[in-house]
């Protein structure tokens, strides 16, 4: 980091707006959003931070920051979707992976004008708007702005009547004449030009025709226009993807924080979390999921049906973290940095004696559910426990990781039981298969009318 940076840095101000990392030439290289441009922009340039290898390439390439102060977060999602559109910055591009951004489709010219969603603009004669990093805040966003101006998303199939949406205020209502279509192409241009980021210009017109109607004496007009206008106003006070950063700035400090407890030479990147799950000792199934960085890896994740029967939830960690751990599970998977197990000592040392006859060293603790203790190994002692504040970033991380591994396997056991459920002794008569099964069940009645038949 220059010193250039590093003036920078401590002039960033706390509030919502957009960055620009610049490289040598002066050539902007990635634009971002910020809920705390203070936080994130920051969250760059923390040494004990794990960043992916794209993200190491831009971090090495920032020469200097820039940004751009908003009034609220929304209004920072729609400058940072025109800005990338603007400069269309490399490492937006490289970042992406092979997800595609986001762009708000406004059927303008048509009959039935509609505001959607689409991942790929076409040559439709329609306004597109974009490119939007995030289709959940972008949804979040439009959901807020269409009580400002509603509109229609009615593309395919146009009800013969008013919808709901329209008697909560939310769609213009063409379908009965309720809104004429002038009226709701006038909104839908300030739908656009908010869209656009042009939210201060937007706003002084909104005043100034709201005062003109005022003063004519047409009052339900400029009611309409103050309506609008405080809308707008209060978005300010709305959270669109703040929760989500600080979600990932908490997630920073818990591996930070992690390392440290577990004194580890760097911070965990890919953690794994295992939970046993039974009825009585039926359908034991074993969830495995995996979080890279902090972040759930779905793709990865893995289930195990047990072979060992009866309700035994030692003998069934072990056995899951045997499998899991045999040699050619670790080619194909890779091993962890981390083992979470989601019990007490006892399933932490059925975890440990897996380890230990495979002889595999693989850091490995426990978080208790009753009292969120954290079970750790040590080399002077066999196991400690260690108790930290529910609401430590450490804590929160491993709750995390320990309730998706319990839905996970929840889950699979589901299944399964519903499965044996639904079977029936028909299922293990070779010869039969599924339609004659069926033809079977609808000429007797029930399986038992099967049973009961004379040949």
């Amino acid at each position: 980091m220059n010193k250039k940076v590093e003036d920078k840095l401590k002039q960033l101000p706390k509030g919502p707006g957009v960055y620009f990392h610049k490289d040598k030439a002066g050539q902007i290289i990635y634009v971002g959003k910020a809920a705390r441009l203070i936080n994130r922009v920051r969250q760059y340039f923390q040494k004990s931070r794990v960043y992916d290898p794209k993200t190491e390439a831009l971090v090495a390439e920032i020469a200097d920051i820039e940004w751009i102060e908003t009034e609220s977060e929304i209004d920072a999602l729609m400058v940072e979707a025109e800005l990338i559109r603007r400069y269309m910055p490399r490492f937006n591009i490289l970042l992406r992976d092979d997800k595609s951004y986001v762009f708000v489709r406004v059927s303008y010219k048509a009959k039935h004008p509609t505001v959607t969603l689409t991942r790929r603009p076409l040559d439709d004669k329609a306004e597109y708007h974009g490119p939007f990093t995030s289709a959940w805040s972008l949804k979040k966003a439009l959901k807020y702005l269409r009580r400002a101006f509603p509109y229609s998303t009615h593309e395919d199939l146009v009800p013969k009547r008013a919808c709901l949406l329209y008697h909560l205020g939310l769609c213009p209502g063409l379908e009965e004449n309720k809104t004429s279509l002038e009226d709701y192409r006038a909104n839908l241009r300030k739908l656009m030009q908010y869209l656009r980021g042009g939210r201060k210009t937007l706003m002084k017109d909104l005043e100034k025709d709201m005062n003109s109607f005022a003063k004519a004496s047409e009052f339900e007009q400029a009611a309409k226009l103050r309506d609008q206008y405080l809308t707008l106003k209060n978005l300010s006070h709305q959270i669109i993807f703040g929760d989500r950063e600080f979600m990932d700035i908490s997630r920073d400090h818990a591996l930070t924080e992690l390392t440290q407890l577990l004194n580890l030479p760097k911070p965990p990147k890919r953690i794994e979390g295992f939970d046993i799950s039974h009825q009585s000792g039926t359908d034991t199934t074993a969830s495995m999921v995996v979080f890279t960085l902090g972040i759930p890896e779905k793709a990865a994740y893995r289930k195990f049906k047990m072979r060992i029967p009866g309700n035994d939830d030692f003998a069934h960690m072990h056995e899951a973290i045997s499998r899991r751990m045999s040699e050619k599970n670790r080619k194909d998977w890779g091993v962890p940095d981390l083992l979470l197990i989601d019990g007490g000592k006892g399933q932490v040392g059925a975890a440990l004696k897996a380890l230990n006859e495979l002889e595999l060293k693989i850091p490995l603790i426990g978080l208790a559910k009753r009292y969120e203790q954290i079970i750790i190994l040590k080399p002077e002692v066999k196991m400690e426990i260690v108790e930290l504040p529910l609401n430590s970033h450490v804590i929160k991380l491993l709750q995390r990781i320990r309730d998706e591994s319990h839905r996970f396997a929840v889950s699979y056991h589901s299944v399964l039981k519903i499965k044996r459920q639904t079977a029936s002794i028909l299922d293990e008569i070779p010869t039969i298969g599924p339609a004659t099964r069926k033809k079977l069940i609808k000429t007797f009645g029930s399986l038992r009318g099967v049973q009961q038949a004379r040949q």
